[in-house]
């Protein structure tokens, strides 16, 4: 399935701009505060301020939680469709709700195979829930204050989270209790991510700095300062060299990230920039702002710049002209709604989600 849609993928570039296709949230009167969609662009996950998840179907195929065990025991288990057989028709729905957590819900992460969901929230707890039964398995509880954070690693199993105690955690699914603790940021932890090679965390602050750390030895590794305002959200190229990073002054900036030096400021946003996300060959930038716009950059002509330049560390700083209306591709406005996530599918079409805010 991967290859299939992999071979359909459309290369992106600034004569190929991807379509962009937003979900916007109607009369979400309760409030919501975050979006996550499935890697395979299947399920949409929305958090929101009621203490609820929701899961909806994205496709025409609904979901349905796994039969009851009584009736799991009649099953004829050598069949070739038992995958299927053990599916409870009567379950089906477009959609699903969560029951769980005692405050707003900040952050949801599907796994990477799209069988569990985490959630973390105001009341100091990250819940893993099961997308076949739609029940929570797990409550980790380690952060006493507010989590407005958390992501699946890329492989699944491993997790981060992070909140107002301003250090952030490194969970495994089967553990009860955090593997690392991450400490250093001088304010709360507002966004957390991981490389793409697992091997490192990032971390964005109200303390209006980024950090990265290394899972291994839980020692930070990078401190990149420039933004003007608390970070809101942080993005890795697919090829995990370099970082953008968004915050509440509005911009966007790029980060190399084997020199811990920023390389190009991108400006067009008015407003808390709460979403980012990299073509899956990581062409393009795409950034969602509070002010209502989805922008498109061209990252590909931003990197290349720094390919060329002979920069050195010593200067501390890459010399980038201000470039960032020749990279800017297009903006798209929604119908009053800020934007809080971006997605590529596969294929890189662009999926991005908001509620309307009439």
């Amino acid at each position: 399935m991967n290859m299939k849609e992999a071979t359909k993928r459309i290369r992106l570039g600034p004569d190929t701009l991807p379509s962009i296709c937003f979900y916007s949230f109607l009369n979400a009167y309760q409030g919501l505060t975050a979006v996550d969609f499935t890697d395979d662009s299947s399920l949409i996950a929305g958090g929101f301020a009621d203490s609820t998840v929701r899961v909806w179907s994205v496709t025409p195929k609904k979901l349905r939680g796994v039969k009851s065990a009584a009736d799991l025991s009649l099953i004829d288990k050598e069949s070739d469709d038992v995958l299927e057989r053990i599916m409870d028709e009567k379950t089906a729905s477009e959609s699903k709700i969560l029951y769980g957590h005692g405050g707003p819900v900040y952050g949801i992460s599907f796994s990477p195979d799209r069988n569990y969901l985490l959630s973390c929230s105001e009341d100091g707890t990250v819940r893993l829930w099961s997308l076949q039964t739609f029940t929570c398995l797990v409550g980790y509880k380690g952060h006493n204050y507010p989590v407005w954070d958390t992501q699946f690693s890329p492989y699944g199993y491993y997790f981060v989270s992070g909140g107002h105690d301003r250090i952030a955690r490194l969970w495994a699914t089967d553990h009860y209790q955090p593997l690392r603790m991450f400490a250093g940021h001088l304010a709360d932890i507002t966004c957390t991510r991981f490389h793409p090679n697992s091997n490192y965390v990032a971390t964005g602050s109200a303390d209006r700095t980024i950090r990265m750390w290394d899972i291994l030895t839980g020692n930070c590794v990078r401190i990149l300062t420039g933004h003007k305002g608390p970070i809101h959200s942080l993005a890795f190229s697919p090829n995990g060299k370099f970082l953008a990073s968004g915050a509440t002054d509005g911009r966007v900036l790029l980060w190399d990230i084997g020199h811990g030096l920023m390389i190009g400021e991108l400006k067009g946003h008015m407003d808390t920039v709460y979403a980012l996300r990299f073509s899956r060959d990581g062409e393009i930038l795409a950034s969602g702002s509070m002010d209502n716009t989805v922008r498109l950059w061209d990252s590909l002509k931003a990197f290349d710049d720094i390919e060329t330049d002979d920069f050195t560390a010593a200067t501390g700083h890459i010399h980038l002209p201000e470039n960032s209306q020749e990279l800017l591709l297009g903006t798209y406005m929604t119908k009053s709604t800020p934007v809080i996530h971006l997605h590529f599918t596969r294929r890189n079409l662009l999926l991005a989600a908001g509620a309307y805010n009439p």
